[in-house]
C-alpha cells in the first residue's frame, strides 16, 4: 500500500523547509515513518567534484549509487522528469508518510504556509481552493480550510494524523 503524500507549499521564502525541520521529528516522535521529497524545477547537483562518485559520472556512468552501513544515495540520468507517484513507488513503500516541499501543480493534498511578514497574498484563493486542506500561518486567513498557527507544530501533526495516517500494527 502506498503511503499518502501531502505538499507543503507556499510562495518563495515563506518557511517551507523550517517548518518541515519541525514537524518531521514531532510525527516520528507519535511512531510514524516519515519520507520526504523536495521538488527543485530549477535543477540540482549533489555530487562534489573530485570525488569518487562525481568522478565516476564524469565517466559516462548513466547512474552510480554509493552505500554505507547506514544509507544509500543514487544519482541516475533521466530522460525526462520522474512523476511523484513513481519515486513514492520506487522509494518510499516502506513510509507512513511522504511530506513533499513544492509540487504545487501536482494535484495532491496542500498545506500552504502562508508568513504575512514575507506575502501580501496567499498562494490560493478561497474561491479556488484545489487541492488544498489546511493553511498554517501567523495571521487570520480565511481559505475555506482549517487554519493553524504557524508556530502550532503539535497541532498540525494531529491534523495531519487525524487526517491522513493510521497507526502501524
Amino acid at each position: 500500500m502506498k503511503p499518502p503524500v501531502v505538499s507543503i507549499v507556499s510562495k518563495k521564502n515563506s518557511g517551507k523547509t523550517t517548518l518541515l525541520e519541525k514537524l518531521i521529528p514531532e510525527l516520528k516522535k507519535r511512531g510514524y515513518r516519515v519520507g520526504t521529497v523536495k521538488h527543485d524545477t530549477h535543477g540540482f547537483d549533489i555530487d562534489i567534484p573530485g570525488k569518487d562518485t562525481w568522478r565516476h559520472k564524469q565517466a559516462g556512468a548513466e547512474t552510480v549509487v554509493i552505500s554505507s552501513p547506514w544509507k544509500i544515495s543514487v544519482i541516475q540520468d533521466v530522460a525526462e522528469e520522474i512523476g511523484l507517484d513513481e519515486i513514492v513507488e520506487r522509494y518510499f513503500g516502506d513510509m507512513d508518510i511522504v511530506l513533499t516541499e513544492g509540487y504545487k501543480r501536482i494535484g495532491k493534498p496542500q498545506i500552504e504556509i502562508f508568513r504575512s511578514t514575507a506575502h501580501s497574498t496567499p498562494l490560493h484563493a478561497k474561491e479556488d481552493p484545489r487541492t488544498l486542506v489546511a493553511v498554517v500561518s501567523d495571521i487570520e486567513v480565511d481559505l475555506g480550510v482549517p487554519r493553524i498557527d504557524i508556530n502550532d507544530v503539535q497541532g498540525l501533526a494531529e491534523f495531519i494524523e487525524q487526517r491522513f495516517l493510521q497507526k502501524r500494527s
